[in-house]
């Protein structure tokens, strides 16, 4: 049945041969002719190219035509999944450079605690590094790949894992009201 089905003909030639086909037999209650309200009918149908006729031979000698209508929606679907496959490159990208960057923040920030006897000036190479990953977010968030709920959590979390590193060296002393929030 599937190599009858691979020889199926779209219907655009077939307007004139409509008129002289007949689908209706003997009236029974299995099979019932086929009729077309006023707003489809069978021309309007063909010329659009939703209906198909396929010649389908299920016994040698008997020939069955069927008879399709069906939409455009297959080349729609496979369009919307082509898009969907080009965004979920594109997020995936951009949640990995958020992820990279925000990993490289915290393995120094992770290194300068570790260190014995560190300077103040050590902290600034990592807020260049934490610039570049707010800017990753920030872009992550405008593109619509993260929540903004989600970038401001991350960046939050950046912000405090460094302050509990000044905090740690002495650089920073919280306000007795900061004291408890952190």
């Amino acid at each position: 049945m599937a190599a009858a089905m691979a020889h199926c003909v779209s219907c655009y030639g077939l307007t004139a041969k409509l008129n002289t086909l007949s689908l209706s037999t003997a009236p029974s209650a299995a099979f019932k002719p086929l009729s077309f309200s006023a707003n489809t009918s069978p021309l309007s149908l063909f010329s659009r190219g939703l209906v198909s006729v396929c010649p389908v031979q299920l016994n040698p000698n008997r020939r069955s035509i069927v008879c399709e209508v069906g939409t455009k929606k297959a080349d729609s679907a496979a369009k919307r999944a082509r898009q969907a496959e080009k965004r979920r490159i594109y997020h995936k990208a951009k949640k990995s450079e958020v992820r990279t960057r925000m990993k490289k923040v915290l393995e120094a920030l992770e290194v300068l605690v570790k260190k014995q006897g560190v300077e103040a000036e050590e902290i600034l190479p990592i807020e260049k590094l934490i610039a570049e990953a707010y800017s990753a977010i920030d872009k992550a968030v405008k593109a619509g790949t993260l929540h903004r709920n989600t970038g401001a959590r991350r960046k939050s979390r950046l912000a405090r894992r460094k302050k509990a590193v000044e905090i740690h060296h002495g650089w920073y002393t919280p306000s007795p009201s900061e004291a408890t929030t952190v």
